[in-house]
């Protein structure tokens, strides 16, 4: 699969034509043979003929100039179905989702409509009646979620783009279980108009490529105010730049390292810590006990009554057609009172201060972007907790409004990807892209499941 950048510019200079390129993305998808990564796809045909279009109109000096992507079915695509993953609630939208109108404006070519975990409640890639998509590197462990099959499809070289949502790490755990690069932008970059909530309040869309550059390439089309989103704020987005001098980078301490008995996971981390000192960083140890708190309460607090009113019409009607784990955390939402609410907010503003406090000392947050990668038999047999742990590092990003970029850092050698992931504050997406994308360049990994640059970094067996 190409970057996004080389697809472009053979586009321009003729090297290849969209529509040969959309033509072998329907291609790839059918070798691939995987029903569970997408639960819709748009017509081929119709595919094909906006692909042609393109370079007679004024899309062809688009940035994204013929790129096939991929939507996360929680995202309104005019034409196709949106499900999020619940054949219950299903609806025909009757305009594309602001983000998506804003890919298709740059050119982009939409393919179809991505697997997720039901309501997007759910870091495991599993809470889905559509089957669960098959992780490239190795079949047993779970894909990640909510967005995964829009991670698969970008690891597996089905499209070189593809958006997904982020309100716990939805959009981070699976690049990290993918070997790809997942951008969560600050709150309110992107607008949310047209994507099904998870919580209102919190939620991105997020974006799933090979590189950094292309993941930015994508925010900077995405990014910018829409009066249908009240959540939407006017932020500048910045450009890619050089890794600031004297960087500072945010570590825990030892003993506040959390990985649940996988030591290959925690001799990656460290790998990843050094590789960042390698390259001129000084590392700062800060109390992560105010961001782990704040992380429970994602899932303790008013938040999980943000999820109740987007699957209300299903959970009060017919809630036996909803997945069970979804069901019983939703159902959660609906027993917390207003005291209860303004507790949690108070809470979490005491939590935020200490946050910021850590972050006077750093420029940037280095974390694992998760703790272990479970198998599928594992979170099928329990399913809340093992959840909970897949969110140590994720859950509390965006109840503290910062910004992330989850990027490949190592392949064990059993094909188990480590992934790294630098966190900043709100409206530092673009130094925080910047120093993502010179630690990915310093990993010679391969670009998602791809056939490698170089040989992989880590040689370490996983037990």
């Amino acid at each position: 699969m190409h970057t996004i950048s080389t697809l472009v510019e053979a586009h321009r200079s003729g090297a290849t034509s969209p529509e040969a390129t959309i033509a072998e993305c329907y291609a790839r998808i059918r070798a691939h043979n995987d029903p569970a990564v997408f639960i819709s796809l748009r017509d081929e045909r119709d595919a094909l003929a906006e692909a042609r279009a393109l370079l007679g109109g004024r899309k062809r000096d688009g940035a994204l100039l013929g790129v096939p992507v991929a939507i996360k079915d929680n995202i309104d695509v005019k034409g196709l179905a949106t499900t999020a993953a619940c054949p219950a609630f299903a609806y025909d939208p009757q305009a594309d989702a602001t983000c998506v109108a804003r890919l298709r404006d740059a050119g982009a070519i939409i393919i179809g409509k991505t697997n997720l975990d039901q309501f997007a409640t759910g870091l495991e890639g599993v809470r889905t009646p559509y089957g669960i998509p098959r992780n490239p590197f190795n079949a047993a462990v779970i894909p990640g979620g909510s967005s995964s099959g829009s991670a698969v499809a970008v690891a597996s070289g089905l499209v070189p783009l593809a958006l997904g949502t982020d309100t716990a790490g939805s959009g981070r755990v699976p690049a990290g279980l993918n070997n790809i690069v997942g951008l969560k932008p600050s709150l309110g970059l992107v607008s949310t108009a047209g994507v099904v909530p998870a919580c209102r309040t919190v939620d991105c869309v997020s974006v799933l490529a090979l590189t950094v550059d292309d993941a930015f390439a994508a925010l900077s089309v995405l990014a910018g105010a829409d009066v249908a989103d009240p959540y939407c704020l006017p932020r500048p987005l910045g450009a890619l730049g050089a890794v600031p001098a004297g960087l500072r980078v945010g570590v825990p301490p030892p003993g506040q390292r959390q990985f649940f008995g996988d030591s290959l996971y925690a001799q990656a981390y460290e790998a990843s810590l050094g590789r960042l000192t390698n390259l001129g960083a000084t590392l700062v140890e800060i109390d992560m006990a105010p961001f782990y708190r704040a992380g429970r309460m994602l899932y303790e607090g008013p938040w999980v009554a943000e999820r109740y009113i987007a699957a209300r019409s299903v959970i009060e009607s017919v809630p036996q057609a909803m997945h069970p784990v979804t069901r019983e955390i939703i159902l959660g939402g609906a027993r917390l009172s207003a005291v209860d609410a303004f507790a949690a907010f108070y809470e979490i503003a005491h939590l935020r201060r200490l946050c910021e406090r850590a972050f006077g000392g750093i420029d940037v947050l280095a974390l694992p972007t998760i703790p272990r990668a479970y198998r599928v038999d594992e979170v099928l047999a329990d399913p809340i907790e093992l959840n909970r742990r897949l969110g140590t590092y994720t859950n509390f990003v965006n109840l503290f409004d910062l910004c992330a970029v989850a990027v490949p850092a190592a392949l064990l050698a059993d094909g188990v990807p480590f992934g790294l992931t630098l966190i900043g504050g709100a409206g530092d997406d673009a130094r925080i892209a910047s120093i993502a994308r010179r630690f990915h360049a310093d990993t010679a990994l391969p670009l998602g499941a791809q056939p490698p640059p170089a040989p992989a970094v880590e040689t370490c067996r996983r037990k």
